[in-house]
């Protein structure tokens, strides 16, 4: 039994080879090196560790040719500063039926949208929006409630490069015009 000021659990070593985190240092370079000499060299090498990152992850986009601009400057430096992605393209790569939203409204009704289902609607949403001319640099506006559709209209915007925002009715009148 751990004292209130121990440690009250541990994984085991197993459990820790298992984890994304180490998986990910040991495609660094670091297969069992400890914690701290990885995070040192995140530090000290922020250009290979956040390319590193990003190929790690699969980003879809590109990076650009710079990784980090004005690296000594913090505040100030910039990470893939030509670097273009897409969020609603990496957000809607994932098409299969695990839960993406989970929704619950103040009845208490509830609603899930799987991942493939989300991408249909979205992709409906788009058709929608491109239909209307709605383009990349455009902006989009919704008076939406909190609710899976105005995710749905959010990520439709954003995959045409359009630029969303919204304001919920909870806001009343004087909250919509601010």
């Amino acid at each position: 039994m751990a004292s209130s000021q121990g440690i009250m659990w541990q994984p085991t070593s197993e459990e820790i080879a298992q984890t994304r985190l180490a998986g990910f240092m040991a495609g660094c370079g670091f297969a069992g090196a400890d914690y701290q000499t990885f995070w040192q060299w995140s530090v000290d090498q922020p250009e290979k560790f956040w390319e590193a990152v990003w190929d790690d992850l699969g980003v879809i986009g590109e990076k650009g040719p710079v990784i980090l601009e004005n690296g000594d400057k913090m505040p100030g430096a910039c990470f893939f500063p030509q670097g273009k992605i897409n969020y609603a393209e990496n957000l809607l790569r994932r098409r299969d039926n695990t839960p993406a939203i989970i929704f619950r409204d103040e009845t208490g009704q509830e609603r899930t949208l799987t991942y493939k289902k989300l991408y249909d609607e979205v992709s409906r949403w788009q058709q929608l929006l491109k239909a209307e001319g709605v383009g990349e640099g455009d902006r989009v506006a919704g008076y939406m409630p909190n609710m899976p559709e105005t995710i749905i209209a959010c990520l439709a915007t954003a995959s045409l490069g359009a630029v969303w925002s919204s304001a919920s009715p909870d806001f009343g009148a004087q909250g919509l015009i601010d």
